[in-house]
């Protein structure tokens, strides 16, 4: 593919068999080998294609990284905020079991109805 520019065909590459490679033990270091020679030698002829792939997968990356952590953040910040909601609901719960053992109960607190508060009571 490096004579490919200057018009020259190139010369072909005797490759050894693949019952060879697999016999020697180091057939598949060999194939990674001739892999990386390949993607080298055609980012070095095609440089812009490969500075994009670089830019926008890079990019891609990059926002999937920045959107992974802020949702690891936000799950934080619930989690954290749940704990203190069961820390403070069994404390209430506590307190209002240790509350109704001592003393009669106490009357509920009136509702206000839906529409706002109600005209205040007249005094006698």
């Amino acid at each position: 593919m490096a004579a490919a520019g200057n018009g020259e065909a190139a010369p072909p590459q005797q490759e050894p068999a693949p019952a060879e490679a697999a016999t020697a033990g180091g057939g598949v270091i060999e194939k990674l080998e001739e892999q990386w020679r390949k993607t080298k030698e055609h980012a070095e002829t095609y440089p812009y294609v490969w500075g994009s792939y670089i830019l926008v997968y890079g990019g891609l990356g990059a926002y999937l990284t920045w959107r992974w952590r802020k949702l690891r953040r936000t799950e934080d910040r619930v989690r954290i905020l749940q704990e203190r909601l069961r820390k403070l609901a069994a404390a209430e719960e506590s307190q209002a079991a240790s509350a109704s053992g001592s003393t009669a109960p106490t009357p509920p607190a009136p509702q206000q109805s839906a529409t706002g508060p109600g005209k205040p009571a007249s005094g006698p």
